[in-house]
């Protein structure tokens, strides 16, 4: 389930840097009021640390099936 909401996370993430990169546009930043919002720092965040976290776990699971 950890890895499952990480990878939404990091997949609404992806998909945000994509229309940034292609289009300058922001979308959290758009939905929140900006990006300097509290709400949309939160929410970068989050998908920050979901991305090390899912990282985390994926070497975990290596080690162990090694």
């Amino acid at each position: 389930m950890f890895k499952k909401i990480c990878l939404w996370l990091i997949v609404i993430g992806a998909l945000n840097l994509g229309f940034f990169g292609i289009f300058s546009f922001d979308v959290i930043a758009w939905i929140c009021g900006g990006a300097a919002m509290v709400i949309a720092r939160i929410i970068y965040t989050v998908i920050g640390i979901a991305a090390l976290g899912y990282i985390v776990n994926c070497l975990i699971d290596k080690r162990h099936k090694t």
